[in-house]
């Protein structure tokens, strides 16, 4: 269900996760304050290379575009309402690009090794009680889920395509809601039945505990 692992050898897979993790946050935090197309049409072909690097099983992976893109036009389309379609365009192409790097780390990232570079960082919070393995197992699981979202959009849309001819756009907002909560249970009562994340031992595969 939420395996979207890309299994590879590519320079990309080599680097360790915590470095890509590092990167990730990093270009996000250069992004937000960016308020002109021409820098952030440049981070988008830096993360469109990223894709195009991985050769065509990578290529193939930029559908990712088409599935978000009902959620660009909506924020596009809000902006225009309002008299601020420069920054509609702006925050669409922000965002964009921030999902592009997010699924390339995903892509090339196993979740066991994602965890393993999120542990250090909430270790400290153990001396108030709090689990680092399941701080790290959230927001690993909060990276994996972006392009299984996207994912379970593109499908809702192709089906309401398929019955009245148009797209759904934000008539499948609700749908999607719906779908988002299950998925979020399927993955709930998988780490359950194991004891939850602290009860999966280290070195047990989350990604095929997790996949489909």
């Amino acid at each position: 269900m939420i395996a979207l692992y890309l299994a590879g050898r590519s320079w990309a897979h080599r680097l360790p996760a915590g470095l890509k993790l590092l990167v990730l946050a990093v270009a996000s935090v250069l992004a937000f304050p960016i308020d002109t197309v021409f820098p952030l049409l440049v981070l988008l072909s830096i993360a469109v290379g990223l894709f195009a690097s991985l050769g065509k099983p990578g290529l193939n992976k930029l559908v990712i575009i088409r599935r978000f893109a009902p959620f660009l036009i909506v924020i596009i389309l809000f902006h225009w309402a309002i008299g601020t379609a420069g920054l509609g365009i702006i925050v669409a192409l922000r965002l964009l690009a921030l999902v592009l790097l997010a699924s390339f780390v995903t892509l090339t990232t196993r979740m066991d090794d994602m965890m393993a570079a999120i542990r250090p960082i909430f270790r400290p919070l153990t001396y108030f009680g709090l689990s680092d393995r399941r701080l790290a197992l959230a927001l690993a699981l909060m990276i994996r889920f972006i392009p299984v979202l996207l994912g379970v959009l593109d499908n809702l849309d192709e089906a309401y395509r398929a019955r009245s001819g148009k797209a759904g756009r934000w008539r499948i907002f609700a749908p999607f809601a719906i779908q988002a909560l299950r998925l979020s249970d399927h993955v709930g009562e998988a780490i359950s039945a194991r004891g939850g994340a602290d009860g999966l031992p280290d070195g047990q595969r989350i990604d095929r505990i997790l996949g489909k």
